[in-house]
């Protein structure tokens, strides 16, 4: 998939309302003035490398994970993974093939 200017957008504003905040209140957040997200979702302006870092820091995520075109909640997934991480070998085996479950049903 190519990646242009309305997944910025898009992006944005798919993790923001996630999130449950107002575009406002973001702004304001990282810093710059109350219209500066609406503005990029509305693709009106996009954020430079600086303010996209930003965003990504208010979203507690990496620049890779926000170009994850295949990772629909980052924010959920590093959870997970937090999560994930503590458990032993053999409940993760368990769950590993729970999970393989239930995408074959999901697909058939």
């Amino acid at each position: 998939m190519y990646i242009d200017e309305k997944f910025i957008n898009e992006r944005i504003a798919f993790l923001r309302i996630q999130k449950g905040v107002s575009a406002r209140d973001m702004s304001l957040s990282i810093g710059q003035s109350d219209n500066y997200i609406n503005k990029i979702e509305n693709g009106k302006a996009l954020p430079s490398i600086n303010g996209l870092i930003l965003i990504c820091e208010y979203f507690g995520i990496t620049l890779q994970e926000f170009f994850d075109i295949n990772n629909k909640s980052p924010n959920d997934l590093n959870d997970l993974i937090k999560e994930l991480k503590n458990l032993d070998s053999n409940t993760l085996k368990h769950l590993t093939e729970f999970v393989k479950g239930m995408k074959k049903d999901k697909f058939e």
